[in-house]
Order: structure tokens, then C-alpha cells, then sequence
């Protein structure tokens, strides 16, 4: 992994800008938007139709992918309610994991502990991401 700092945008504007690049304005513009904190994901901006827009980092692909750590990998994602509810936990965890310093290994395994302990479910049916 690279340091965090490489990891993160140093514009917040041009983050949540990005974020919202992933659907038509109509949609965005009421959506939640996150940004990437030290820990994790922050709402950097409250919507109001229950979509959220981000912009997910290289550990989002699989621990296979050869790319996992590259911090200049950078994907704009807008997920509707079903997908924030059921998707966007999954996410949380691999990142907090991995920005708490924790290994490929180590994310994975929390990752199935809390599907477990039910903590993290499949995705609801309708869940779409764009």
C-alpha cells in the first residue's frame, strides 16, 4: 500500500465533482456524496433522494487484482437506496480496513467475519450502481 496521503484528493470540491460525474446531474445533484477520509469514507454532502455518488479507490476491486494498491486509480460510482443499503457496507469495510493499515488478508477476513455475524449482506435485489 502507499502512503494514505496518495490515496486521498487534495481538492475536496474536485472530489465530490468526480463523485457526482457518475449519473446525469438530475440524479446527483439530490444524491449523498462521499468523500475519502483518514478512516474512511465522510458525507461531505446531505441529499435527499437516497442516492449516494463517491468515488471508490483501487482496494474496492478484488485482492487478485493487480492494480489493488494503486492510488491513482480513482472511480466514480452513484448507487441508488438498494445499493447503499446493501453494497455500500461492504465498501466501508474493506476501506476502513485498509486504511487502518491491514493487509489484503486481513481485509478479506474481516470482510467475511461480519457477512458471519450478518453485519454485511448480499446485495438487496434492485441494487444497481452506475
Amino acid at each position: 500500500m502507499a502512503p494514505i496521503d496518495q490515496y486521498m484528493m487534495a481538492d475536496r470540491n474536485a472530489e465530490i465533482a468526480l463523485a457526482r460525474s457518475a449519473v446525469r446531474e438530475s440524479v446527483s445533484a439530490d444524491a449523498d456524496v462521499l468523500v475519502l477520509g483518514r478512516t474512511n469514507y465522510e458525507t461531505a454532502v446531505k441529499g435527499t433522494n437516497g442516492f449516494v455518488c463517491m468515488v471508490e479507490r483501487s482496494w474496492s476491486a478484488g485482492t487478485d487484482e493487480p492494480e489493488f494498491w494503486n492510488p491513482k486509480i480513482r472511480a466514480p460510482i452513484c448507487m441508488n437506496a438498494a445499493a447503499a443499503r446493501s453494497y455500500l457496507p461492504h465498501t466501508f469495510k474493506k476501506t476502513e480496513s485498509v486504511l487502518a493499515g491491514k493487509s489484503k488478508a486481513q481485509m478479506s477476513d474481516a470482510v467475511h467475519v461480519a457477512m458471519g455475524k450478518k453485519e454485511l449482506r448480499t446485495p438487496e435485489p434492485g441494487a444497481m450502481c452506475s
